[in-house]
């Protein structure tokens, strides 16, 4: 009883490149201190900006394919020619701490995700249109045009998987979008089976002697 008290949700959520997956998850996290973000494993390099262990944990090829051998992912992918992948470990153990996960990854990590724990809570954004995205994608001016078709074809791709995910979030207005992806959250805490380990007394006395 007290396990199901303590125990976190894990929230998959992914997106096509240019849907602002990444700048919502971040304001999540700023709204909700209940919540945390997994630090991904990569084999990409380091941007400028970016921390190791912070932003992911920057290995390289040969000490991916090593844990994958140890079975440390628990799911992993290559994107783009990167490995990127979650500890399986972390994961489990910030979850039997009651702390609540956010996992940003792709529709084939959410798929893997899934097979192992089942309870997660999946969610997929989309932007309102596909001209939006590729407005978003050539306005951020860090592609060079053939990568930005590169993006486009994979978030057709993406997107052919939505109906697999729990939730789906049109993020066209930013604000509406983060109430979304917040009220999923508070759903998920108000089910009964979350709540009613936790209100064991009250439920017993409000429901009187058997």
């Amino acid at each position: 009883m007290s396990q199901a008290v303590e125990q976190g949700t894990l929230y998959v959520i992914s997106a096509p490149s240019g849907a602002g997956k990444t700048s919502l998850v971040a304001q999540m996290l700023r709204s909700d201190e209940r919540l945390g973000v997994s630090v991904s494993h990569t084999t990409r390099a380091m941007r400028e900006g970016e921390q190791d262990g912070v932003n992911y944990h920057f290995v390289s090829r040969n000490e991916f394919e090593a844990m994958i051998a140890r079975g440390d992912f628990l799911e992993h992918a290559d994107v783009f020619g990167n490995y990127y992948g979650t500890s399986h470990v972390w994961v489990r153990e910030t979850l039997a701490r009651g702390q609540d996960v956010i996992l940003e990854i792709d529709w084939q990590g959410a798929s893997q995700v899934r097979r192992l724990i089942r309870e997660c809570v999946s969610i997929f954004i989309v932007p309102p249109s596909p001209e939006v995205l590729r407005e978003r994608l050539v306005g951020r001016g860090t592609d060079a045009p053939e990568v930005v078709e590169r993006r486009l074809a994979e978030a057709e791709e993406e997107c052919r998987h939505a109906a697999e995910f729990d939730f789906l979030v049109v993020n066209d207005d930013f604000d509406v979008a983060l109430a979304d992806l917040l009220a999923i959250v508070r759903a998920q805490r108000l089910r009964m089976v979350v709540q009613q380990p936790r209100h064991q007394k009250l439920l017993a006395g409000l429901s009187g002697p058997a």
